[in-house]
């Protein structure tokens, strides 16, 4: 589809559930919308095609869901999460529409998949897509074409006006386009080492990217430059461990490493960070990600025993193998010697042969980003909204969760405000 260089009434930056939420919510409300997405379509979807679940309230069992998870028990995980650092009436609005989503998001082509198929972990928090994200996203990207939506992949955002003028870079050259409101939904700027590097340091060098690589930051950089209240703070993320041999950009969850409780973990100079049986729960790869994350070089090592590697969950690759401990040692550049009094301190990993694996930081977003108000409105310091713009997703999901992680609520804030966004945005377009 020809990129129109003009005006539009409702201009939505970015590709994943928030921007596509917007531009369908946008489109029903009857405004002429037209989606820029950084992505090529191969890619499309952002960092949503590699979720699988969105966290939901509802106050009965249902086909998704066994037993209940009331608002309160949603509003308090999230306070829990969010510690100072989320906006109470933010906080309110998402849980409360958060229980309309799977009725409207099967209204915009999403398959929810129900207990009955199975396969699914017991849940009462959260409902998952049939087919994962990648399926999600392609049913929203097939109605919002449907609807009219005009779709630009390969358009990046580069920079805004005020008052609803976009500038962008794409197949084309530079362009400017103008709108009567303009959604900004192209999340943070996780695929951004420069960018990371102003709050991270030489950590940020050494961070795998998850997600999609073009979350550059730059339609962020832009609403700050406008005047933008920030929320969050700069060098906070949600960080995995991962596999360290999986560290091109766009891994998505199979890259994360699990079961290190069952074995060792030490770093290039074979010490042991933490007691790896201390970390275990929901929490654990985040946590891990942190630990990793503060090891010299932001690198370890994940070690487990012959007896071990039966229990181990699967993953895409299988670990590397040692017959002795010698060979590990030589393997990890680590003495024999301190590895065996690592495996001392442990007291678990024993049994030739070994297997182990090198362990990364990975982050999947950076958690600063813009404060909105209840439309889902751009607002300064003084909390008054900037003109014609709007923001929905991880750009200003910081407001609801500080610099905080709540599994699965990601991706409600990104509908909920997405939907928000795009009819607010009809409104003024």
């Amino acid at each position: 589809m020809a990129l129109r260089r003009g005006r539009a009434a409702v201009l939505v930056a970015g590709g994943g559930i928030a921007a596509l939420c917007a531009a369908i919510a946008a489109r029903r409300a009857g405004a002429a919308v037209t989606l820029l997405d950084a992505a090529p379509p191969d890619l499309r979807g952002g960092n949503t095609r590699h979720s699988r679940n969105l966290r939901l309230c509802h106050d009965a069992p249902s086909p998704l869901f066994p037993d209940r998870y009331p608002a309160a028990d949603f509003a308090a995980d999230l306070a829990t999460a969010a510690g100072a650092g989320g906006d109470p009436a933010l906080a309110a609005l998402l849980v409360e529409r958060s229980a309309e989503l799977p009725v409207w998001l099967a209204g915009q082509g999403v398959v929810f998949q129900t207990r009955a198929q199975g396969g699914l972990p017991w849940s009462r928090k959260t409902a998952f897509f049939l087919g994962g994200g990648r399926a999600m996203i392609n049913s929203l990207y097939r109605t919002a074409l449907g609807l009219g939506v005009r779709i630009h992949h390969q358009c990046a955002v580069t920079a805004l006006d005020p008052g609803g003028g976009v500038w962008l870079a794409g197949p084309g050259g530079p362009a400017r386009l103008s709108a009567g409101a303009v959604v900004v939904a192209s999340g943070g700027y996780q695929a951004n080492p420069s960018r990371l590097a102003e709050g991270w340091g030489d950590l940020a060098g050494r961070l795998v990217v998850r997600g999609t690589p073009y979350a550059d930051g730059a339609p962020l950089a832009a609403l700050f430059g406008l005047g933008a209240a920030a929320s969050g703070q700069p060098g906070a993320g949600h960080l995995v461990a991962v596999d360290g041999r999986l560290a091109a950009p766009d891994g998505g969850i199979v890259t994360r490493v699990d079961g290190l409780a069952l074995g060792l973990v030490v770093d290039a100079a074979g010490r042991r960070p933490v007691e790896e049986t201390s970390i275990t729960g929901p929490t654990r790869y985040a946590r891990w990600g942190q630990v990793v994350a503060a090891c010299p070089g932001a690198t370890a090592w994940a070690v487990w025993d012959a007896a071990a590697r039966g229990r181990l969950p699967p993953a895409v690759l299988s670990p590397e193998t040692a017959p002795s401990l010698d060979a590990l040692g030589h393997a990890l550049a680590i003495p024999a010697g301190t590895l065996g009094r690592a495996m001392g301190e442990c007291g678990r990993v024993a049994t030739p042969p070994f297997f182990y694996v090198p362990i990364r930081p990975g982050i999947t977003f950076t958690s600063h980003g813009v404060r909105v108000d209840r439309q889902a409105r751009v607002v300064d310091a003084a909390g008054r909204p900037l003109d014609a713009l709007f923001a929905a997703g991880m750009v200003m999901a910081p407001s609801l969760l500080g610099t905080g992680y709540l599994a699965g609520a990601a991706l409600t804030i990104a509908a909920v405000f997405g939907r928000i966004a795009g009819e607010q945005a009809a409104r003024q377009g």
